[in-house]
């Protein structure tokens, strides 16, 4: 479920629909607009926003209910994600059937998640900034790193849960750095595609591997202080995720290599090998063809799933105590 609504995330920054819905109603959004009379108050409200007056002024109110489905099926995916977690998780806690271990780290999923969506609304509000078409950047990555921060606290649990017992000899200790490291770069690659997705700067510079005609385009230090390019300046994020990507493609490859020609965890260095060569050939793509909605939803989509394959092969080396 997290990782669908991840995907619903990228399709709905993709298609623009995120500020199709003005209010945030953590009980009463759950019901969708239900009379033309409720239709035309909310496209009323969006009507006011800079997002309309800038980019879809004429925008009749079917063109308004087309982007309005996406972003009210991703709140509701969040609701339900919520639902999912609280009931079950409260009927095992009333009945003695959670290990005390784990009903904190459940509890603070849980208020994380809540959290999640707050910083969902914070970034929305964003872009009802006066001449705004789009969210800040910086809020749309802080979205991006708490959905990843969540996912992967839910993973590790399941996994600690059906495989409680560490049993890596230490032995696989060289694999076990070079994963975790792997997990770094994965990390910091997918935090610079939030800041090429927050600038949209996948629309520009669509040649691969030269961008203008060179490795790293003239425009690349323009802004003062220099730091800022680093987050604010399209041209620079489009080359340092690529850079970023180039070096998590080499070291994961060379992880999955070095544990697969010594035994480890072979099933896990396959996935992991398998996984780091899709995405990127599915970052180039997305580049090269103008980020289509599909594509760009994929890739965004693949990053978790590579995520995921780099902290598998993390849970299956952990030492035994003894």
């Amino acid at each position: 479920m997290l990782l669908v609504m991840i995907a619903l995330g990228g399709a709905t920054r993709l298609t623009g629909s995120g500020l199709s819905i003005m209010e945030w109603a953590p009980l009463s959004g759950v019901v969708p607009p239900l009379s033309h009379a409720e239709w035309e108050r909310l496209f009323g409200l969006y009507q006011d926003i800079p997002q309309y007056r800038l980019l879809h002024e004429g925008m009749d109110l079917a063109g308004f209910q087309q982007i309005f489905w996406l972003e009210w099926v991703h709140r509701f995916w969040g609701r339900l994600i919520g639902v999912v977690v609280l009931v079950p998780l409260l009927a095992f806690w009333a009945t003695g059937r959670i290990e005390r271990r784990l009903v904190p780290r459940l509890g603070v999923i849980f208020v994380l998640g809540g959290l999640q969506g707050a910083i969902g609304w914070f970034m929305v509000a964003s872009g009802f900034s006066p001449e705004s078409t789009a969210v800040s950047a910086y809020r749309l990555v802080a979205h991006l790193v708490m959905a990843l921060v969540l996912f992967a606290a839910v993973l590790w649990t399941a996994l600690s849960v059906l495989r409680p017992v560490p049993a890596a000899p230490r032995e696989v200790g060289p694999v076990r750095a070079m994963l975790r490291l792997s997990a770094g770069m994965v990390a910091l690659t997918i935090v610079a595609g939030g800041f090429v997705a927050g600038l949209h700067a996948g629309l520009v510079y669509n040649s691969f591997p030269l961008m203008d005609g060179g490795l790293v385009p003239a425009g690349y230090a323009q802004l003062s202080p220099w730091v800022r390019n680093l987050t604010e300046n399209v041209a620079a994020v489009q080359v340092d995720h690529r850079l970023l990507a180039s070096l998590t493609l080499i070291l994961v490859t060379a992880t999955a290599v070095v544990g697969w020609r010594r035994g480890i965890a072979r099933g896990a260095m396959l996935a992991l090998g398998g996984a780091v060569v899709v995405q990127y050939g599915l970052g180039v793509s997305t580049l090269l063809l103008v980020v289509p909605v599909g594509l760009a939803t994929l890739h965004q989509s693949m990053a978790v799933l590579l995520l995921s394959a780099v902290l598998f092969g993390l849970h299956s080396l952990r030492f035994s105590k003894s």
